[in-house]
């Protein structure tokens, strides 16, 4: 009598679990970013020589021509953007001070279900004292973080990005 072995391909879908959160309002990461300070809106809209100047200042162009800041009372400014992390947007907001350098950045809304590690607080600082001009670069002065690849470098690329939208845009306002 003969055997037969049945064989059932066993068929299974691995599906990262969701990690999409909003960490900050508007308002939240306002009064964490400026305590005490009042934040009046300085929404612009870039015009065609101002994208192509941050372009060649910054090496990646904005995704949008809405530029959402906000002056602060002390002098500094706030400035919302998003970037796309792998598949999804990222929207982050980075505090400048009155010279123009990164005060700190604060991830806002991370939609991805992996990468969120750029949310660790000494990631974030690897921006503090940045201003536009100076290099900024994943893998050399901005470490990257395993398994956040992509939404490391969009991250340094935006920030890069909007440090040179403030030396074009809002340090001569």
């Amino acid at each position: 009598m003969r055997r037969r072995l049945l064989f059932v391909p066993l068929v299974t879908a691995f599906v990262p679990a969701a990690r999409a959160a909003t960490y900050f309002t508007v308002e939240q990461v306002q009064a964490t970013m400026f305590p005490g300070e009042t934040m009046k809106p300085e929404f612009r809209t870039l015009d065609d020589g101002q994208v192509s100047a941050i372009r060649s200042a910054a090496g990646v162009s904005p995704l949008s021509r809405q530029l959402k800041a906000w002056r602060a009372s002390g002098g500094g400014w706030l400035i919302v953007d998003d970037v796309v992390g792998k598949h999804e947007y990222i929207t982050y907001a980075v505090a400048l001070d009155r010279g123009g350098g990164v005060k700190m950045i604060e991830i806002m809304d991370y939609r991805e279900s992996y990468g969120y590690e750029i949310r660790d607080a000494a990631w974030r600082a690897q921006f503090t004292g940045r201003k536009s001009g100076g290099s900024l670069e994943l893998g050399r002065e901005i470490r990257n973080v395993a398994g956040a690849t992509l939404s490391c470098k969009h991250v340094t690329d935006g920030v890069r990005r909007l440090l040179a939208t403030y030396a074009i845009v809002l340090s001569r306002a």
